[in-house]
């Protein structure tokens, strides 16, 4: 069972989903080429940051791609995996945060 549901070659097909909504997909494009130039932060701690939301978001072509890029732009593998723990611990806090949730509705549902 070397196949997988993701195939890394379709990351490089990425640029298609323009085909079916040219107008939508060249404005994503727009944007995403924006939000990753130069600015208030570094390229470098713009990779790191999508690095650690690859993870939490778990798109496998996003580490694939934030991988390489960080790599390419001197991040450090354990700058990578902090970065990954960051996102980590976000990701489960806000998850157990939201057990407020479940124990106001308990408070609620028992009186």
């Amino acid at each position: 069972m070397s196949k997988t549901y993701y195939d890394a070659a379709d990351l490089r097909k990425f640029g298609k989903i323009t085909e079916w909504s040219e107008d939508l997909g060249n404005k994503f494009f727009d944007y995403y080429g924006k939000v990753f130039e130069e600015g208030a932060l570094t390229a470098r701690e713009k990779s790191l940051i999508a690095l650690a939301v690859a993870h939490t978001e778990q798109c496998p072509y996003c580490i694939d791609a934030y991988t390489k890029d960080s790599l390419q732009r001197g991040v450090t593998k354990e700058q990578m995996m902090e970065a990954i723990h960051v996102g980590a611990a976000i990701k489960s806090g806000a998850t157990l945060v939201h057990g407020v949730q479940m124990m106001n509705k308990v408070d609620k549902l028992e009186m």
